[in-house]
């Protein structure tokens, strides 16, 4: 079974291309401009992992990231933040990220990323 990201991102040339990179990884991607939608998800509809942008128009992906992790629903799901801004690690940490990354990125970097963070999840998963 493909393991599924959900892209949260207002740049249509970011979301383009990570979709790409995924899809040719056999990723089920699914992609979104409005972080806010990931806060409606079914859970039929929840990803094995976030890939979420600080920055977006209208909404601040920090606080989707806290609203993620403070959710007993999502809580679980590794958030790999991305960003342009200097400051991207100490904002994703402090928002309760799992990793972050600085844009702009090396696309294998991304991949290995989100690679480790999956990885984690099914050994936390196995554990309980």
């Amino acid at each position: 079974m493909l393991k599924k990201i959900l892209i949260a991102d207002d740049d249509p040339g970011i979301v383009d291309a990570v979709e790409m990179m995924l899809n040719f990884y056999d990723y089920d991607v699914r992609t979104t401009y409005d972080g806010r939608d990931t806060l409606k998800l079914s859970d039929e509809q929840l990803p094995d992992l976030f890939l979420l942008d600080i920055w977006m128009s209208g909404v601040d992906g920090r606080d989707i990231c806290r609203e993620l992790k403070a959710s007993d629903k999502t809580r679980h799901i590794p958030v790999l933040m991305i960003s342009a801004s200097n400051d991207v690690g100490t904002s994703a940490h402090d928002a309760g990220a799992d990793d972050f990354m600085t844009k702009p990125f090396d696309m294998q970097q991304l991949i290995t990323k989100i690679e480790n963070l999956l990885d984690k999840r099914g050994e936390v998963v196995e554990m309980a």
